[in-house]
């Protein structure tokens, strides 16, 4: 308990409080462009924390970081535009919403779970972070892979009515994924002699263009209006609909939070699992992928409670969770400090401190989401499509190209357009290709170093967190083949284009 006062003690700073909420409104707007990670972000913000104190500096990079993992559903809600990768999963259902009319609700929903979500993540990570490192360190490669191969299984639910196109759109992913260097050998794989190949295609030009560009590229082809239709529409949080919400939110909140521990896996995944995790125990899923709001809940919850996650093994173990809590790593070390065990005992009121912040910074986050909520309406209201779509590509272009400071990206962005533009017109759904992409590393190279451990033995199958993490994948599988067999979903084109968001 002595730690506790010690770090609301040292939260209790005007400048600390000051940057806290300084960080989620940077991280709001870093989150909401397109292309601008929450890695990016934090970052670029990170030589402006040397001259503040380390609680101070942690703060307003941790606000950034809960602000921007949030705003990736505005874009992604408003003009199907992912604003991080975490947010792909949001997109389905919460587009779909908004050409329901239900744009509000939908943003609404995405505000409340991500702050549960975070919250409860906090929570978590505050009081189990000891317990849950040393768990954590339990997953080698065998376990990393047969959790990819578990996550994999998604493609089943989000494809549902579409199987084999699902299937053929995550195949795709795979192979994008094995483009660039073998993660074990260094060999040059599908490069055709590009040495811009080499480091592979990068996620995030890959992500906008299939996603934003591909869209702009359909509404200017059928001159469509965008009418977000939000004006009417009169929502209100009753405590039925919070009820409704909250068995999604919470379970998102739990696989986010133990996917997000594993040093590695990170977020993305969370997102997509929990999704399919909501649809697999819910009554009446069929609506899961056409504007379902509990799609959006477990989604949205998982990506935040998975920052929290990542946090553990940073400050326990000293070892990045993902790729922003390596940048956390950075700015903890210019301020003298080592993450580790020893961070608890030696910097109560940092460590303490920063547990308490980073629950504020969704209360804030809470605050200002909930009732900017119609800002970001009456912002993409007040923008014609004639301008909205330009804007979108050139912020495309612009994102892409600040990932690496390369033009190529922005080939790849384009060309990934072409693809989208493509696959949707075909009817292939978008979100098993990048599913794809995020586990292919995970699972190749999880496999193959437990291969090599085990000197080509598949003993390492027999293990006790593969073999639980096999019989999850072998049921999710099952379950997926009998429910279609039950119930098959069979879309006409025209019910395709409304899934994708599409108005004629």
């Amino acid at each position: 308990m002595s730690e506790w006062m010690e770090g609301l003690n040292a939260l209790a700073d005007v400048q600390v409080l000051a940057m806290l909420v300084l960080g989620v409104l940077i991280g709001i707007v870093v989150g909401a462009l397109p292309g601008i990670s929450a890695t990016v972000g934090v970052a670029l913000l990170l030589p402006f924390t040397f001259a503040l104190e380390p609680l101070a500096g942690m703060i307003l990079l941790l606000g950034i970081y809960g602000g921007a993992v949030y705003a990736g559903s505005i874009p992604a809600i408003l003009i199907r535009t992912p604003g991080t990768p975490a947010s792909a999963a949001t997109v389905a259902d919460g587009h779909a919403m908004t050409l329901q009319g239900k744009g509000v609700q939908a943003l609404k929903i995405s505000v409340l779970a991500s702050c549960v979500g975070g919250f409860v993540g906090v929570l978590l990570l505050a009081f189990f972070s000891p317990f849950i490192a040393e768990f954590a360190l339990g997953f080698g490669s065998a376990a990393n892979f047969m959790l990819a191969l578990f996550a994999l299984t998604v493609i089943a639910s989000v494809s549902e009515g579409r199987m084999v196109k699902g299937l053929i759109s995550g195949a795709l992913g795979l192979a994008i994924a094995m483009i660039g260097l073998d993660t074990i050998q260094g060999f040059p794989r599908l490069t055709f002699g590009s040495a811009d190949l080499l480091s592979g295609v990068s996620f995030i030009p890959l992500m906008i263009g299939l996603f934003a560009v591909s869209e702009a590229f359909i509404q200017v082809e059928r001159a469509a209006k965008l009418n977000l239709r939000m004006k009417p529409e009169k929502f209100r949080a009753t405590p039925a609909w919070l009820r409704k919400m909250l068995p999604s939110g919470m379970l998102g909140s739990g696989i986010g939070f133990i996917i997000g521990v594993i040093p590695g896996v990170g977020g993305d995944i969370s997102s997509f699992v929990a999704y399919n995790e909501s649809k697999r125990i819910t009554k009446g899923s069929s609506q899961y992928g056409k504007g379902e709001p509990r799609g959006i809940a477990a989604a949205e919850s998982a990506k935040n409670a998975g920052t929290a996650g990542a946090l553990v093994p940073t400050l326990t173990l000293g070892i990045p969770g993902d790729v922003t809590s390596a940048v956390l790593i950075g700015a903890l070390t210019v301020h003298g400090l080592q993450p580790g065990p020893s961070l608890f005992t030696g910097s109560p009121d940092l460590i303490y401190g920063v547990f308490a912040g980073f629950a504020l910074v969704y209360i804030v986050l809470f605050l200002l989401g909930w009732f900017g909520t119609g800002l970001w309406v009456r912002t993409i209201e007040a923008v014609p499509p004639k301008i909205l779509w330009p804007t979108v590509v050139v912020l495309a272009v612009v994102g892409s190209y600040a990932v690496r400071s390369n033009i190529f990206d922005v080939i790849i962005m384009f060309a990934a357009a072409v693809l989208g533009y493509v696959m949707t017109k075909g009817g292939y759904p978008l979100a098993p290709l990048i599913i794809g992409v995020v586990l292919g590393p995970i699972a190749e190279s999880g496999f193959r170093r437990a291969m090599m451990i085990h000197n080509g033995s598949f003993v390492w199958m027999l293990e006790p967190i593969p073999l639980v993490l096999g019989v999850l994948t072998l049921a999710s599988i099952g379950f997926a083949i009998w429910r279609a067999r039950k119930k098959p979903v069979l879309l006409t084109s025209t019910e395709e284009d409304k899934v994708e968001g599409k108005v004629s």
